[in-house]
């Protein structure tokens, strides 16, 4: 096995289409086509997760974190950056980042945030935009079936809960091919008429390449015709933050000691109190401060985050409250959820879970 073919396996449900563009994600070091020796999973990668990583063996780190953000200039062992990146190339050892591409993904960081509080009926709380696209082709009648087929079993057609979606319209198509041309049906120089099937199918965004190329092999045509376009549409499974809820409605601070205990963080900063129970949770993993209004406009009665500033307590306005439990805390249990999904797809090589704590900020 070799080390792209985790990345293909983690890639299934955190494709990088769907990471923020602010976010550097993908094989930050290393070479994909090494075999194999093991996968360390962390959360942040350190100096001492690849002293971890040398000791068990594993010449491949799955780090949520991306330890290069900004951009290199020199590397030279003077900031822990640097120190990472020498002693990974130093000891062969690749190192990859999902991120935002697995904080959009529907059983991704925020996903794991809700199991691990017992919430139902997980929604997202703020759908990412021009994730659906739409494909359509026109081809001879007789053709028709086995494209789309073709097309489906490549993950066309797929919208919300439904698959093999597609819409056709029976027509006739006009065309005359040059001097150049070599045209499967009809005669160069001379306009040819062919009953054909327009076919429209949606497909999620990062399946594009995928399905162009599976058009192009399957189609009859020299020439193959075309069009894509995004759609308005919602996407219900690709967005950031979620929203669930409890099975019982809890009291505040009953629910509130149940966070910092299940959560496993040193501190709880919230805004006021209301005086009503909770039973609708919002939940983004990390620095989350920014959809305080959605989670608002989500009828979310409590809001769990990390990194909220002083003045944006204030924007609660008593309609919610805003918990704050720390970065850290709020995307520890991703490192189970990458090493559990491993384990499952890779059962002839070590998943190994971290046991390093790359937390920075420690409680009095």
């Amino acid at each position: 096995m070799l080390i792209k073919d985790v990345i293909n396996i983690i890639e299934e449900i955190a494709p990088l289409s769907y990471a923020e563009d602010f976010d550097n994600v993908g094989l930050l070091v290393g070479d994909k086509n090494e075999n194999l020796t093991g996968v360390l999973v962390c959360l942040d990668t350190l100096e001492a997760v690849v002293d971890e990583a040398i000791e068990k063996k594993c010449n491949l780190i799955v780090s949520f974190h991306p330890i290069i953000f900004g951009g290199l200039k020199k590397i030279t062992g003077k900031s822990y950056v640097e120190r990472v990146v020498l002693k990974a190339i130093k000891n062969n050892i690749a190192i990859y980042s999902p991120h935002t591409a697995l904080d959009n993904s529907f059983v991704g960081v925020n996903a794991k945030i809700c199991d691990v509080l017992g919430l139902k009926n997980k929604k997202v709380l703020i759908p990412q935009k021009d994730t659906i696209k739409k494909l359509v082709t026109f081809v001879p009648n007789k053709n028709a079936e086995a494209l789309r087929k073709a097309l489906f079993e490549a993950g066309g057609g797929t919208i919300g809960n439904y698959e093999e979606c597609s819409f056709n319209i029976k027509g006739t198509g006009s065309f005359k091919g040059n001097e150049a041309s070599n045209p499967v049906v009809g005669t160069k120089g001379t306009t040819h008429y062919e009953e054909e099937t327009q076919i429209g199918i949606t497909f999620p965004k990062h399946k594009e390449g995928a399905l162009l190329k599976v058009l192009f092999n399957n189609h009859p045509y020299e020439e193959v015709a075309y069009e894509v376009t995004s759609l308005e549409n919602t996407n219900q499974h690709i967005g950031i933050g979620m929203i669930a809820e409890l099975e019982t409605a809890q009291n505040p601070i009953e629910f509130l000691k149940f966070v910092k205990e299940r959560m496993q963080t040193g501190c709880v900063r919230h805004s006021e109190l209301l005086n009503k129970k909770i039973k609708k949770v919002a939940v983004l993993g990390g620095s989350g401060a920014f959809a305080i209004p959605n989670a608002i406009a989500a009828g979310a009665d409590i809001y769990i985050t990390g990194d909220v500033k002083y003045h944006d307590f204030y924007k609660a306005e008593n309609k919610i409250i805003i918990a704050d439990i720390g970065h850290y805390e709020t995307e520890q249990y991703t490192k189970d959820l990458l090493v559990e999904y491993l384990t499952k797809k890779i059962t002839n090589f070590a998943i190994v879970l971290s046991v390093c704590n790359t937390n920075p900020v420690k409680y009095l």
